[in-house]
């Protein structure tokens, strides 16, 4: 993002590693699995992981356009750091989204409560520049699997987006969005489309920081808005060549 033009996108998507790779367990499918996901995801300790998000969040803060917005998600684990960061850094947060998953893998220790939710923050980049929200589009538009949501009434901030599996740790995708590969975090294309079509106009640039698998550039294609995306692993760059590739014949169609 250092290379980038100054005030030269639209809209940022970050899904930065929440350091959950620790050597402990969950449960998947009624089987004990490891929740190790990569080197990327171990933490760096406290102070170490609170700079990375810091870095970041400065780097994306400079190439957003004035009215341009940040979406940001994670866990308990990351979350707090990053909103926090935001506003250090002179965003100003609109909303925190529970994104509620309804087959949560449970808590094996029985001390906790299961964990069933992965929090959204919404922000823009300054409280000078009106930010784009597609109002209308959101209140009135088609999300029959939502059980949130009432028709042509607005929309709330906890989302039910339909997926095949609901495994906290291991995923939350449809089996037919894995076609060439599978990356530990992946999201579901769904919710991704709600997030690009709800806050970005056609022919807008979304840009993703920890792009993995490419999800948000598979939503933005199909939605008529352009893509950045930036990763470290070179498996998962590769996976993303093949699932734009095959969504961008799809839409040539």
């Amino acid at each position: 993002m250092n290379s980038m033009p100054e005030a030269s996108v639209d809209l940022v998507f970050a899904d930065p590693p929440y350091n959950l790779s620790n050597g402990g367990i969950s449960v998947q499918s009624g089987k004990m699995v490891s929740v190790n996901k990569g080197n990327w995801d171990k933490t760096k300790g406290l102070e170490d992981d609170f700079n990375f998000h810091k870095d970041w969040i400065i780097a994306a803060k400079r190439i957003l356009k004035p009215e341009g917005t940040l979406w940001v998600s994670g866990t308990y684990h990351s979350i707090y750091q990053c909103g926090y960061l935001l506003q250090l850094a002179g965003f100003h947060i609109l909303n925190d989204i529970a994104w509620f998953k309804p087959n949560a893998s449970p808590n094996i220790s029985c001390r906790y409560f299961t964990a069933s939710h992965e929090t959204l923050i919404w922000a823009r980049k300054s409280k000078k520049h009106k930010h784009v929200f597609n109002y209308k589009d959101v209140k009135n538009g088609d999300w029959p699997d939502d059980f949130f949501k009432n028709e042509g009434k607005q929309m709330r901030s906890v989302w039910h987006v339909p997926h095949d599996e609901s495994v906290w740790v291991l995923g939350t995708t449809k089996k037919t969005e894995k076609e060439f590969g599978r990356h530990p975090t992946q999201k579901p294309v769904a919710l991704l489309e709600r997030i690009i079509k709800s806050s970005t106009k056609k022919n807008a640039i979304v840009l993703d920081p920890f792009t993995g698998s490419s999800t948000t550039g598979v939503a933005a294609l199909g939605l008529g808005r352009r893509f950045i995306g930036f990763d470290t692993e070179k498996e998962y760059l590769d996976l993303s060549k093949k699932r734009l590739v095959s969504s961008s014949k799809q839409l040539s169609r």
